[in-house]
């Protein structure tokens, strides 16, 4: 079994001043859960000064976003090179990148291979729409991105990965999925990681679930076989939910 793994992932949310606060805060309360794998994920410009604060300690930092490239005319991007000396994984592929900014799966999956190139530990994110759901494609959503997500990878390659289900309809609306849901997909989930390289590899990654996750669901979510960890969204914001939600997972030992 994974080791348990809960990322927060922040978002556009909090300045420079803001991100020092939070993290300082979550600090004091998160640095002494054990047994779990705990990354924040704060936005570019606070990558430096939360690395600076949490160097050190169990607590673990994550960029929001990769560029594919090394360098280059790429106004605004950010490449795994300018983040290799700041963090240790980077999430890829979020539904708000494919939906909002109009990712595809072979830019995702140039991320994916930019990233382990780099040392980086890419968290692949998957997840299907409402619409997607009620017509009955939500499996054959998630698997394409998923298979497409891990083109061309070896097996040792997608064993430093995480992948995480994340279902576009659930994401930032308080409407999480039920933890029956979220088993079924992401055994789904193992199932296809299994496929794409071997059953060592698929028992090994963690398989996260993310989608309105709170400290009020996070312990019926935890027990769940194929849920290894979370990828937080707003509560991770709330260094009481965020410590509530990796203690639920802690206990999965």
């Amino acid at each position: 079994m994974p080791i348990p793994f809960v990322a927060g992932n922040w978002k556009m949310n909090t300045t420079v001043p803001e991100a020092t606060a939070l993290v300082e805060e979550l600090l004091a309360r998160l640095d002494e859960v054990h047994g779990v794998t705990k990354v924040v994920c704060p936005p570019f410009v606070s990558l430096a000064t939360v690395a600076a604060a949490l160097a050190g300690t169990s607590i673990q930092v994550g960029a929001q976003n990769m560029h594919p490239e090394l360098k280059g005319a790429f106004t605004g991007e950010i490449s795994g090179t300018m983040l290799q000396e700041l963090c240790a994984y980077v999430v890829v592929g979020h539904s708000e990148r494919r939906h909002l900014f109009g990712e595809q799966d072979d830019f995702i999956n140039a991320k994916v291979k930019a990233a382990l190139a780099l040392t980086l530990t890419p968290i692949l994110c998957v997840g299907e729409t409402l619409e997607e759901r009620e017509v009955g494609h939500a499996g054959a959503i998630v698997d394409r991105q998923l298979t497409q997500g891990l083109l061309d990878l070896s097996a040792d390659e997608i064993a430093k990965t995480v992948v995480a289900y994340e279902p576009v309809w659930a994401i930032g609306t308080g409407k999480a999925a039920t933890p029956k849901m979220a088993q079924e997909m992401l055994a789904a989930v193992r199932s296809g990681v299994a496929r794409l390289s071997n059953a060592s590899t698929a028992d090994s990654i963690p398989l996260l679930y993310g989608g309105s996750v709170n400290a009020a669901n996070a312990s019926e979510i935890a027990v769940q076989q194929d849920i290894d960890g979370a990828l937080v969204g707003g509560a991770s914001l709330q260094p009481a939910d965020f410590v509530g939600i990796t203690k639920a997972f802690a206990a999965r030992l």
